[in-house]
């Protein structure tokens, strides 16, 4: 009876692959628990994958994971609570070599030399449950074409996430998103959203009543995040202590707007860290925008962005264990169904955290709350246990092959798509 939720959710996710679903849901089994690999064929080396080699690639050429359907399915295990907490971020797939690709674009990657690659960027909205850990479970993870932006692209998926949801929802979100660009498009949307927002970004109070005169004001004060000089007197301050980062002070500022979403009002918060005598510690402050319904004490709040950072570690978790980016695909389709099991195998993790047998290395010291790492690892004995939905394979004998004398032709390549274009300069007649 304990493995009957996590059996649930196998078969009726299994029944959403479209096509090829036997070979995709091998594969899936054969991705959790094998951890190194140098190419995408050796995942047939797993017992679990009872298929050919070829069969790894035929199942992303095939099969049509149906993202709507399995984003309701992984909603259905969400837990309730007080408020949910959702993050997103956006993270870059390079490929600097696949010429043959269609549809890369420049994507910024730290990682890279100048910060910069090109390839196929993805953006993933998660929900970030509340125990602690690095667990975050990814409702949609979706590539951003090149006539899409990643802002553009976290509003449709917050649209698709949020009206299914039910209760209060919490959206945290790096600086990239705390701008007027991104609160227009997500007015609409009744969530409330916490973001960073940058060290040099402007923020406007509300102006006094209108004095008959011209056009009314949009905007009064200016405060300049960086300039003390532009600030005044706090609504709010508070200060915590907190197990990890010590003393903290933290202050409010209300009734403040972006310059391009004057009609949105938001609330500044700022975090400082303090020493053990009161007095300021030599670090940057931690600024955060609240918008929306605040239903959280001041003194939860920034606790609340710290967890978005589960968002990050999971992009390295699927980069590196579950080796997202290793497959060198052919097509921009192909990436897209080998992106959609990610999040098809992180709830599978989540759901057995508490039903694995915890296996550890003799250097590794054991854990009381398991990491997405340590259920996988600990993972082959437990599908062993419990079985699999698909059917045995079929052998169908030999392909007969390329045809004799059919002309191999060369692959068209596709040059790197541009988001944003250049201005044409004005001539000296245009000028005058």
């Amino acid at each position: 009876m304990k493995y009957e939720r996590f059996q649930k959710f196998r078969q009726e996710s299994y029944q959403m692959l479209g096509k090829a679903k036997d070979a995709t849901f091998e594969l899936i089994d054969s991705v959790m628990t094998t951890k190194n690999v140098s190419c995408l064929a050796e995942f047939s080396l797993s017992p679990l994958f009872r298929r050919k080699w070829s069969s790894t690639y035929e199942a992303l050429q095939d099969s049509r994971p149906n993202r709507n359907k399995l984003m309701r399915r992984y909603i259905e295990e969400i837990q309730s609570s007080e408020h949910i907490l959702l993050a997103i971020d956006h993270t870059a797939w390079g490929r600097r070599g696949a010429k043959t690709l269609k549809d890369r674009t420049y994507e910024h990657q730290a990682s890279s030399n100048n910060s910069v690659t090109v390839g196929q960027g993805y953006s993933t909205i998660a929900w970030l449950p509340k125990k602690s850990g690095s667990w975050a479970l990814p409702l949609r993870h979706e590539r951003i074409t090149s006539h899409e932006k990643p802002i553009s692209k976290a509003v449709w998926q917050l649209k698709q996430v949020s009206k299914h949801l039910l209760g209060k929802i919490l959206v945290v979100l790096d600086s990239e998103y705390g701008n007027g660009s991104w609160v227009n498009q997500t007015g609409e949307i009744s969530i409330s959203k916490l973001m960073r927002i940058r060290s040099n970004c402007c923020l406007w109070s509300k102006p006094t009543s209108y004095s008959g005169i011209g056009r009314p004001k949009k905007h009064d004060r200016k405060f300049k995040v960086n300039d003390q000089s532009t600030w005044w007197q706090a609504d709010e301050i508070v200060e915590v202590e907190d197990s990890k980062l010590g003393k903290l002070k933290i202050s409010k500022w209300d009734a403040l707007h972006f310059r391009t979403s004057a009609d949105h009002d938001l609330s500044l918060i700022q975090v400082l860290r303090l020493d053990s005598k009161g007095s300021l510690k030599k670090r940057r402050p931690l600024w955060l925008v609240w918008i929306g319904e605040q239903f959280l004490e001041l003194e939860d709040v920034w606790s609340q962005y710290a967890r978005r950072f589960g968002v990050d570690h999971w992009y390295r978790f699927a980069k590196q264990r579950l080796n997202w980016t290793l497959p060198s695909l052919s097509t921009a389709q192909q990436s897209d169904r080998w992106s959609d099991l990610m999040p098809l195998m992180t709830w599978q993790l989540w759901l057995a955290k508490d039903l694995v047998e915890e296996h550890h290395l003799p250097w590794q010291s054991s854990q009381k709350n398991l990491t997405p790492g340590r259920v996988a690892q600990s993972l082959f004995s437990l599908l062993v246990e419990i079985g699999t939905p698909t059917k045995e394979p079929q052998p169908r004998g030999k392909s007969p092959g390329w045809k004799t004398g059919q002309k191999r032709r060369k692959r068209t390549t596709y040059p790197i798509a541009k988001k944003s274009f250049s201005r044409t300069k004005k001539t000296k007649k245009q000028a005058s």
